[in-house]
């Protein structure tokens, strides 16, 4: 499955609960998703399991913020197909930080 048929399914699935609560309420449960997975990685990584439930939450809830928005996730993610944005390099050479 590619990026845009799985945005595409998270469209068919959920646009209407996500646009009836708006998109800066949706925004805020994709924080909230974020946050869940920050507090399993900082306790618990070996859970694999439950690191690929918080994952494919934050993904999810991603692709419905970026349906609102009406960004295209496959297209916004062109810009790392040759690497780093910023220095063009990969991996990348930029300073870190």
């Amino acid at each position: 499955m590619t990026l845009r048929e799985l945005q595409e399914q998270i469209r068919r699935t959920y646009f209407d609960r996500d646009a009836a609560r708006g998109l800066e309420r949706t925004f805020l449960w994709f924080v909230e998703e974020v946050g869940e997975l920050a507090r399993l990685l900082k306790t618990d990584r070996r859970d694999l399991y439950a690191l690929q439930v918080e994952f494919s939450d934050v993904l999810a809830w991603l692709l419905s913020v970026a349906n609102l928005a009406g960004v295209d996730i496959e297209e916004a993610a062109q810009r790392y197909v040759s690497g780093c944005p910023k220095c063009g390099a990969s991996p990348c050479q930029c300073p870190m930080r």
